[in-house]
């Protein structure tokens, strides 16, 4: 058994997962005492449901004072800023955040804006000047898609797209989600294509959690965890999106992928993405869905010729929890796992990269500006650039 060296784990929310869990919404509510409750969502696609309105009732019935708040695409600074405005107008002490990953990130900025005194801006790593002090709203998420897992990290990640663009994240520990409600009934709904953009960023987070050099055993255990369940779940969510258990799994690998990024950083994928997303407004599972399998090939081909056995022995290890039909040697399983990742590619069918105005000219700036600090084998700029270009 290898020998276990030192290593943290980081906050998580308390878990209530199941079908039907979101009926225990106003009970967790009750729990902090909060009589004026900011729900916070995405675009609008849960509001066109008969769980909103349900939802709306059972809040009220419990004779709590709401208010809510729409966002529209990833949050921008400007939004946060609106949002946390109308939190404090209507004396909100308490958060609830429904939707995609941008509708979670959203509410966990607005819970700690609404206790900040400037602009958001000003406390986005690498962008302000403070430091955020962890002063926030308390905040509950229910994610409706299967994707960032954002529900369990302590990040929120706010954009803004142009020449001056940027995609950087409010960030502290208590910015985790006091609760995350993971009911797998509100993703039914979820489109397909979003179904498969956001499914493919929680594989990809869970590949490069494994791999990471910040690794640890506890989240190898969580990351092969959430490739068993995606195993059986991607291709049946997308085939069958009615099916509840299939959409259980792929929360759950969504979830669990959160909490290994939060604990084990990632790779390459998810160092390029961020600039990318800066400078058109790409989807970001699909960035991760069109990324991911060019990666793990060019990093499995390195690997190999500089015989880096751990390198390619977690990538084995990722194609047999990902895949029921891996045979042979950890040489041979690697190889396969490039296979699978191009399977997932096809049934996704994701659109490249110039389907939203992203060109081949936009690609220095995003090599210049990606990181790969946790990636298990290092690549030139020119090597790094090929990869991007290749999926325009």
């Amino acid at each position: 058994m290898e020998k276990l060296e030192k290593f943290t784990v980081g906050r998580q929310p308390t878990l209530v997962f199941g079908a039907g869990a979101i009926v225990d919404l106003a009970k967790t509510v009750a729990v902090y005492g909060a009589r004026r409750v900011l729900i916070v969502t995405g675009g609008g696609s849960i509001r066109r449901t008969s769980a909103w309105h349900n939802l709306l009732a059972e809040l009220s019935a419990s004779g709590l004072d709401l208010c809510d708040y729409s966002g529209d695409g990833e949050p921008t600074a400007a939004q946060v800023d609106a949002a946390a405005e109308h939190a404090r107008k209507h004396s909100v002490d308490l958060v609830v955040a429904i939707g995609g990953g941008s509708a979670v990130d959203l509410g966990k900025a607005v819970g700690a804006a609404a206790r900040m005194p400037d602009s958001i801006e000003r406390y986005l790593e690498g962008v302000g000047d403070r430091e955020p002090t962890g002063e926030t709203l308390p905040v509950i998420a229910v994610p409706t898609t299967a994707g960032t897992g954002a529900e369990a990290t302590k990040n929120a990640v706010i954009s803004r797209l142009g020449a001056d663009g940027y995609k950087k994240s409010l960030r502290h520990d208590a910015f985790v989600p006091r609760v995350a409600i993971i009911d797998p009934e509100l993703h039914v709904g979820c489109p397909r294509e979003v179904s498969a953009a956001s499914g493919l960023d929680a594989i990809t987070q869970l590949v490069e959690a494994y791999v990471s050099t910040k690794a640890t055993p506890f989240t190898d255990a969580l990351a092969l965890s959430g490739l068993a369940y995606a195993a059986g779940s991607f291709r049946r969510t997308l085939a069958e999106p009615g099916d509840v258990g299939a959409r259980a799994g792929m929360a759950y690998a969504a979830y669990l992928s959160g909490v290994c990024l939060a604990n084990a950083g990632l790779g390459l994928v998810h160092g390029a993405a961020s600039p990318i997303g800066a400078v058109c407004a790409i989807p970001h599972g699909v960035v991760c869905g069109n990324l991911l399998p060019v990666t793990v090939t060019a990093t499995i081909e390195k690997a190999l010729r500089e015989n880096e056995t751990r390198v390619i022995n977690r990538y084995a290890a990722c194609a047999r929890a990902l895949a029921d039909d891996v045979v042979g040697d950890d040489v041979s399983a690697s190889r396969r796992f490039i296979d699978v990742l191009l399977e997932f590619e096809e049934v996704a069918d994701l659109p490249h990269f110039g389907a939203y105005g992203f060109t081949a000219g936009d690609v220095e700036r995003v090599v210049r500006d990606t990181s790969g600090k946790n990636h298990p084998v290092e690549f030139s700029a020119d090597q790094i650039a090929g990869m991007i270009e290749s999926r325009v």
